[in-house]
C-alpha cells in the first residue's frame, strides 16, 4: 500500500512518463464546445478514455449526446469498437453527465509493469477518438442552442 504522498508521486511519474513516450498536444478540453471534453482516466483496476458531455443544461447535453449517438455506427465501424454510451452517468459528486468511453481492465497505475500497456491503450484510443472528432466536429457542433 502506498501513502497518499507516494500515490501522488507515482501518478505524477506515470503522467510524465506517458508524456515522454507520446509527446504531443491532445485535444482534451480544446474542443471549442463548452463542457465537452476528452479525458484519460486510470486507477488500480482499469484505464479508460472518455468523451464527457457535462453541460448543466440537460436539453443541450442531450442534443450533443444524440449527435454522437447518431454517429455511433460510423464510430464503431471505422474508429473504435466496444464503446459504452451512457446518456445519464452519475459522477461521484452527484452530477449527471453523458459519457462515452472505452476501457481496459486488469491494469493498474500502481503497477509499473502495466504502464506501457496503459500508455499504448491511451494513445491508440484517444488518438482514434480525436481523429473521429476532428472529422465530424462540424456535424457535432451544429445544434440548436
Amino acid at each position: 500500500m502506498y501513502s497518499k504522498e507516494e500515490n501522488q508521486k507515482l501518478k505524477h511519474e506515470f503522467w510524465v512518463e506517458f508524456a515522454q513516450k507520446y509527446p504531443r498536444k491532445w485535444v482534451l478540453y480544446d474542443t471549442k464546445i463548452k463542457d465537452f471534453s476528452f479525458k484519460f482516466y486510470v486507477e488500480n483496476k482499469k484505464a479508460q478514455v472518455h468523451i464527457d458531455i457535462e453541460m448543466r443544461n440537460t436539453e443541450l447535453r442531450m442534443q450533443y449526446f444524440e449527435k454522437l449517438t447518431a454517429l455511433k455506427n460510423i464510430l464503431e465501424e471505422e474508429f473504435i469498437k466496444d464503446l459504452v454510451f451512457e446518456k445519464n452517468y452519475t459522477l461521484e459528486n452527484g452530477k449527471t453527465i453523458s459519457r462515452i468511453w472505452v476501457e481496459k481492465l486488469n491494469v493498474s497505475v500502481s503497477n509499473r509493469s502495466h504502464w506501457d500497456e496503459i500508455f499504448d491503450f491511451f494513445y491508440e484510443k484517444m488518438n482514434t477518438l480525436e481523429l473521429f472528432y476532428l472529422e465530424y466536429d462540424e456535424f457535432i457542433k451544429d445544434i440548436e442552442k
